[in-house]
């Protein structure tokens, strides 16, 4: 508080200084802007003021609506906004030719109010954990909602006028962040709904987190359609944009993992309802009888995990809509629920005859190289000592002749008795072999 109170006098003091000296030099209104305007020293002061009446401004709002930040929403708010002010500097880089001081005050506007759209998703998640709501947090939350809502479809319905009369510029990044935020909006407010539904309700709503998942589904999906739709358009206008990269991918794990979850939470409670078997009495007394989930007492209703670990049903459906493991020992339920795959029977033994036959030596067996080598060469001489003896008779054809053809078929190896051995040959097997 002392470190924000001394910035603020300080650069109201300089500020002061700046204005004073320049109206000093001048004598006169119109004379002392543009002087301020053009002198580089002067406007970095003012810069400074600027930033410090946007924190100053920032303060309030979240004084006004959220009261006390909590310092999980405190240490969520400095990482986001650490990604952010280096997303905003690579979009820097692409749009250099755009920059200028209205640009800078278009970006800081556009962190401003992200901070609050991050702080509202925060606030209305803390529903679910915190046992009394009052109606000023009710108030504080829809008026917020409301009003980024239509921050967010002004600036978009100004970025789209503005692409159409001027063409592609730099109101194609803003839109693009503003129709992002909506979405946010969006499914802060359907959370924001169930949520209250829920608080209103005696017992507890079996079927909200099923509606959590698909509400998370369904604007994952609309995420991943507009990114896909802004890298498409920013490759063919200007370039690869950098800073979408990391808000992409998130976008797209995000959609994957509400994907997946919606497949295994539907299967893990289908094995619920048909493999599970229902506790009985003799299962509650011999456990602590307390469903974990809900800290209550469990008397009917209750389900037993291959485990051994016991939960009321309707418990185990909400949490199985998030994570599909045991509560107590973490244990994958789908993993455990497949069933063992029984081994194969054994053939039946073959009789001792055809055990004791001798086995037939492999059909694909390799030849070596050198005998087809020598096999060539044998063909060739016999061919060619054939050839000083034309008077052979056909009719009387080879053991391997097939009827019809006009040559005999070649046996397997050269050592075939049809066929004459030339010594060379006769060498080279008795070598090999």
């Amino acid at each position: 508080m002392v470190r924000a109170t001394l910035v603020t006098g300080t650069s109201l003091v300089l500020t002061g200084a700046v204005v004073a000296h320049a109206y000093f030099l001048k004598h006169q209104f119109y004379p002392t802007v543009v002087y301020l305007t053009k002198s580089s020293p002067s406007m970095a002061v003012i810069y400074i003021q600027a930033f410090v009446l946007v924190f100053l401004l920032g303060k309030l709002m979240r004084k006004v609506f959220f009261g006390q930040l909590r310092a999980a929403e405190m240490e969520h708010l400095i990482e986001r906004s650490w990604y952010a002010v280096t997303e905003t500097c690579l979009a820097f880089t692409v749009f250099r030719d755009d920059f200028s001081p209205r640009f800078v005050a278009l970006f800081t506007l556009l962190l401003f109010l992200k901070c609050f759209h991050w702080l509202a998703e925060d606030r209305v998640d803390f529903m679910e954990r915190s046992p009394n709501i009052s109606w000023v947090f009710h108030f504080r939350v829809l008026s917020l909602m409301v009003l980024l809502a239509v921050l967010d479809f002004l600036f978009v319905n100004h970025a789209c006028h503005s692409i159409i009369t001027r063409g592609a510029s730099v109101q194609l990044v803003f839109g693009f962040e503003y129709a992002i935020l909506m979405t946010v909006v969006l499914t802060t407010f359907i959370k924001y709904t169930l949520h209250t539904i829920d608080l209103q309700s005696e017992n507890p709503w079996d079927n909200k987190a099923v509606y959590m998942l698909y509400t998370e589904l369904f604007t994952g999906f609309i995420k991943v359609l507009l990114y896909m739709a802004f890298m498409t358009i920013m490759i063919k206008v200007h370039t690869f944009p950098l800073f979408a990269i990391r808000p992409m991918y998130l976008a797209m794990r995000q959609f994957k993992k509400a994907v997946t979850d919606a497949i295994m939470s539907r299967r893990a409670i289908r094995n619920m309802n048909t493999l599970y078997p229902d506790a009985t009495p003799e299962d509650l007394q011999a456990t602590d009888n307390v469903c974990i989930i809900c800290r209550e007492e469990m008397v009917t209703g209750a389900k037993k995990l291959p485990c051994n670990h016991i939960f009321h049903s309707s418990c185990l459906r909400s949490w199985f809509q998030r994570q599909q493991t045991c509560p107590t020992c973490r244990m994958d339920v789908l993993r455990a629920s497949q069933p063992n795959q029984t081994p194969a029977p054994a053939p039946a033994q073959a009789p001792a005859a055809a055990a004791n036959a001798p086995v037939p030596p492999p059909v694909n067996a390799r030849i070596p190289m050198i005998l087809i080598i020598n096999f060539m060469l044998c063909r060739v001489e016999s061919g060619a000592s054939s050839s000083t003896h034309p008077n052979a008779d056909s009719a009387s054809a080879a053991p391997g002749a097939m009827p019809g053809f006009p040559f005999s078929m070649p046996p397997p190896f050269p050592s075939a008795p049809w066929l004459p051995m030339p010594p060379f040959c006769m060498l080279t097997f008795a070598t090999k072999f």
